[in-house]
């Protein structure tokens, strides 16, 4: 496997790299490269994204809104896929601690789903869109939202009870000019970390 970038890898792989590295990321989120699957597809790209935490490490809450995290990787193969309609995946994965009101809630797998089918510009109920204002189209979306819950016994650290939403989704693109996806992958993570909007002042950490 050949790092990304290398005059070897094909033109159209190179470009939707180079496009990701133009996507416009809030402060708070924190994003690089990481190791790609190497046996997914004939080439990969993959980014780790995480927010970054102002809470004092030595407060340790009950029920913490804890640490969000996750990853995006870019799966390429010049001959194309029959599942995926087209010849670039992208694989997505978030994970975030949440609040336990947030946590309960019945509805908490459509809510987060629906973070993610806005954000692709997907309207609810379809596997394809595009979304007006990132430009962004998207084919064959899908994936699954878990929501549990973890107690802590014991000597081990963290708050006693931490609840966790998982999503991992996948979808094709639609173009080479990627940084939207991206940019719809941190707004997703954004509102799974309890974010405010961009541009929006949150009081309660004042």
């Amino acid at each position: 496997m050949s790092s990304p970038g290398a005059p070897t890898e094909p033109a159209d792989f190179r470009a939707a790299v180079s496009s990701l590295h133009a996507a416009r990321i809030r402060p708070e989120i924190e994003v690089g490269p990481i190791r790609p699957p190497q046996r997914l597809a004939p080439y990969s790209y993959a980014v780790g994204a995480e927010v970054r935490s102002g809470d004092d490490a030595d407060d340790v809450p009950v029920d913490s809104a804890g640490s969000s995290f996750g990853r995006l990787i870019l799966l390429y193969d010049p001959a194309g896929q029959d599942a995926w309609n087209g010849t670039m995946r992208l694989v997505a994965y978030v994970q975030a601690e949440v609040e336990a009101a947030l946590a309960m809630d019945p509805l908490l797998p459509e809510v987060a789903w629906s973070w993610l089918a806005d954000a692709l510009g997907v309207p609810a109920g379809e596997t394809s869109g595009s979304s007006p204002t990132s430009g962004v189209m998207v084919k064959a979306l899908g994936g699954t939202v878990t929501s549990t819950t973890s107690v802590r016994y014991g000597d081990i650290a963290g708050p006693p009870r931490a609840h966790q939403l998982e999503l991992r989704a996948s979808w094709t693109a639609d173009g080479l000019d990627l940084a939207g996806h991206l940019e719809a992958f941190c707004e997703v993570l954004s509102s799974a970390a309890g974010l405010p909007p961009v541009g929006v002042t949150d009081l309660g950490s004042a």
